[in-house]
């Protein structure tokens, strides 16, 4: 959660933004954008979404578990092989 605060406090930064301002933008504290920013794990899913809208970074949450090769070898895996049928005479 830490990294993802960080990565939230550069993109604030980056568009000369207050804490109060996306706290406005997102409908919550300044304090609650100081504890996503500093990846206290208590912040409700929800409200990093919203903060996410305010930065207009919304779309980057659809990236998550997109390459899932673990999943997708585990899946691999379970699928059952066919086998053909057996000839009709």
């Amino acid at each position: 959660m830490q990294v993802v605060g960080e990565q939230i406090k550069l993109a604030r930064l980056r568009r000369n933004l207050s804490m109060a301002q996306v706290a406005e933008r997102a409908t919550c504290s300044p304090l609650t954008i100081a504890r996503i920013e500093k990846g206290t794990p208590t912040v409700a899913m929800g409200i990093y979404l919203r903060v996410l809208y305010a930065l207009q970074l919304d779309d980057d949450i659809l990236l998550l578990a997109k390459e899932d090769i673990m999943g997708k070898a585990l899946q691999d895996l379970s699928l059952k092989k066919r086998e053909r049928a057996s000839k009709k005479e």
